[in-house]
């Protein structure tokens, strides 16, 4: 099959690329945004453009009604895919491609629908999970046609979401490409179960130490997926922090934020109910 990818973060390239290759599928364009668009997937990481494949052909547009669907029509491709495309994406792309369009999305749509799905994971979710679904006019909406969910990883943190993630994103494009191939249009979301996930706030990357501990480890290890964006207020001092570890939990804590152990690589302290132990980044 003939495929065009729509990204601007390289992980979610490489998910599709792997795919493709794997499955004897030709990936005829990639389309990216101008630079800079891609930033809230990782600003650390360097330019999407410069991780691609030199024998890649991309098309480096904001002008996805006239130049990109110009473009892909052109190629006549039989499936458009997207990951981490921080773009809507107009019908008149939609229509082009022989078996439709498809994006893949890291949660377990229609809960944690938007640009953060982890936030899931930061309001307490037990469990992550991916998705790929048939690309409609609004993000996140459209039928669904392969998903994964599992329960959090038992040493959470955020590498390890990650990973977790990129498992499932692999999964259900396999699975959902071949339901797509096959002409099924997949199953509609329920709107009733729907549910939005904005960027975090700078003020939800600070934890509070008067919370529990379990819920200061979820917390970091949302905010810490991509890059290291945890931070705490130790000795009155705000902190970046790389990983919280539970030490123990489940007593009364006269002083949470209390620092009871001071270590070259971060700090032991009280949490709401115990005591964790700070790795700063």
């Amino acid at each position: 099959m003939r495929i065009v990818t729509m990204n601007a973060f390289w992980p979610g390239y490489a998910n599709i690329a792997g795919w493709a290759e794997e499955h004897g599928h030709e990936i005829v364009l990639v389309v990216t945004p101008p630079a800079g668009a891609g930033d809230r997937y990782d600003a650390a990481a360097k330019p999407f453009l410069l991780e691609l494949p030199r024998t890649a052909d991309v098309l480096v547009t904001g002008k996805l009604r006239t130049v990109a669907a110009a473009a892909i029509a052109a190629l006549e491709p039989d499936l458009v895919i997207s990951a981490a495309f921080p773009r809507l994406i107009p019908a008149e792309i939609l229509k082009i491609p022989v078996y439709g369009a498809v994006n893949l999305h890291p949660s377990p749509l229609p809960a944690g629908r938007g640009p953060n799905p982890v936030r899931l994971v930061y309001e307490g979710a037990t469990t992550v999970g991916a998705t790929l679904h048939r690309t409609e006019a609004e993000f996140d909406t459209g039928a669904i046609l392969s998903q994964r969910e599992r329960p959090l990883p038992a040493d959470l943190a955020g590498p390890a979401i990650f990973q977790a993630w990129r498992e499932m994103l692999r999964e259900v494009l396999v699975e959902g490409a071949a339901r797509a191939f096959a002409g099924e249009q997949g199953s509609p979301q329920d709107p009733a179960l729907a549910s939005e996930a904005p960027m975090f706030t700078p003020e939800e990357q600070v934890l509070r130490l008067t919370d529990p501990g379990a819920v200061l480890v979820r917390k970091s290890a949302a905010l810490n997926v991509l890059e290291a964006k945890t931070r705490v207020i130790v000795a009155g001092i705000k902190q970046p922090i790389r990983l919280v570890e539970l030490v123990s939990a489940g007593e009364r804590t006269p002083q949470p934020g209390e620092v009871v152990g001071y270590h070259t690589d971060g700090w032991t302290v009280r949490s709401g109910d115990g005591v964790v132990r700070l790795y700063r980044s």
